[in-house]
């Protein structure tokens, strides 16, 4: 779409915009021809409002009078150590956010709520559908699903979409999460690390291909559904230290350590994509190894840790 002036573009807001994800969303917006503004804890050139601010968090979002939302902002990373700081912004952040879109003057087309394939916790079933019953195995999927059963209270006031990612990594994701630690550790030329249980198997997709469903979700606007966004395809953190040794030409020692390995640890995640191909269509497809690729040759200072209040 092409817009005359910068302010006669639609308003695209994402809250978490400083995040991991947020940037690459953004984008993806952007290429779409949103004007898009963000709610962020810190960063520059955003609105800085706490979600658990109602008072600021409604001035906010009347002002920014937004045409298509997503809420990207939340604790995402499972072994944060703080449960109460996880359910406050999880689930009360979003209860304030969508309150504020309800009482706002100005009502958007579309609320994408950035849910977790950790809901599903330790299920059996090998490809996980929208359907599967969820089983959250920690206190971060617990509190993904109550705000899921609490974002069901809002939808009759606003048009909400539930996305649930599955696994993904990229640029910019920090090395406490395990894709982008292992990278780091090859790109360094180290030769050895240590990792948790090496047999957990997870459906790993590219964050542009995320950031792609996500703004295909906004495209559609598909109000009451959920949907999975995900590859079809698990890899084992084995795998990925083994396609990491073969992009940089050397093998890496792991050793296990037993402090790495999370009570409650989910084994396999794998998620049907059918929905999201169905009602919104195909986004990018990138295979596991490219992504991987573009991690290992990016410059240095491209990784450097996005915020941490972010969807995962």
């Amino acid at each position: 779409m092409a817009f005359p002036s910068d302010q006669q573009r639609p308003v695209a807001l994402v809250t978490g915009i400083d995040g991991f994800t947020g940037r690459y969303v953004a984008h993806e917006l952007e290429a779409r021809g949103y004007r898009v503004e963000g709610l962020t804890v810190g960063g520059a050139g955003q609105a800085h409002v706490d979600l658990l601010d109602r008072e600021a968090l409604m001035q906010a979002v009347d002002a920014i009078r937004a045409e298509v939302v997503v809420h990207l902002a939340a604790i995402s990373f499972v072994a944060h150590g703080d449960a109460e700081a996880i359910y406050r912004v999880n689930v009360l952040g979003t209860r304030n956010l969508l309150e504020a879109l309800a009482a706002a003057s100005h009502s958007p087309r579309v609320v994408v709520l950035a849910s977790s394939a950790n809901i599903y916790g330790n299920s059996t079933a090998d490809l996980l559908t929208e359907d599967t019953l969820p089983q959250p195995a920690n206190d971060y999927a617990v509190s993904k699903l109550a705000m899921e059963y609490m974002a069901r209270l809002w939808m009759d006031r606003l048009p909400i979409v539930i996305a649930r990612p599955f696994n993904y990594t990229g640029i910019g994701q920090g090395e406490r999460f395990l894709i982008p630690k292992i990278v780091s550790h090859f790109r360094r030329k180290q030769t050895q690390i240590e990792l948790g249980n090496l047999h957990v198997w997870r459906d790993f997709s590219d964050v542009r291909m995320v950031a792609d469903a996500y703004a295909r979700l906004v495209d559609k606007a598909p109000a009451g559904l959920t949907f999975n966004i995900s590859s079809g395809q698990v890899h084992s953190l084995q795998e990925i230290v083994d396609m990491m040794a073969e992009i940089a030409g050397y093998r890496i020692a792991v050793q296990v350590n037993p402090q790495f390995v999370r009570a409650g640890e989910v084994v396999r995640l794998a998620g049907s994509n059918r929905r999201l191909l169905e009602l919104v269509g195909a986004p990018r497809e990138i295979p596991l190894h490219d992504t991987l690729q573009w991690m290992y040759a990016a410059a240095p200072e491209n990784h450097k840790e996005a915020g941490h209040v972010e969807a995962m």
